[in-house]
């Protein structure tokens, strides 16, 4: 059985940094993509950033340069790094996989449970 397990989160003054980690278990064959998402109090689930197996990047508009997506291969495993952190910044950041576990007939949605972020003094 998959899981995607999120840590990195948790509580950071505005103009701070904070590294969120991920890592798949479970017996997968491939691995797709990556990305992060994350979701504030009152609004819809929003895309921050994906990274394709070959390490093609892409990052929300209002990214602006702050973040940056990595994974670690043959790790399972992706980052990302938030730098100048701004109190709109907050919300639950989740994990997202598209991959090919071993008893699926192919590729597929994979999310981890999330983790919080707060950017506030």
């Amino acid at each position: 059985q998959v899981q995607l397990v999120e840590s990195g989160g948790g509580l950071v003054q505005p103009g701070g940094s904070l590294r969120l980690s991920c890592v798949a278990s479970g017996t997968i064959f491939s691995i797709n993509s990556w990305g992060w998402y994350r979701q504030a109090p009152g609004k819809e689930r929003e895309l921050v950033a994906t990274i394709t197996n070959g390490g093609t990047s892409n990052y929300a508009d209002f990214v602006e340069g702050r973040f940056t997506i990595s994974r670690a291969f043959p790790k399972k495993e992706v980052y990302l790094q938030m730098n100048t952190l701004k109190p709109e910044d907050t919300a639950v950041y989740y994990c997202n996989a598209d991959l090919w576990a071993k008893g699926t007939p192919s590729f597929s949605d994979y999310w981890g449970q999330g983790t919080q972020v707060t950017v506030s003094s």
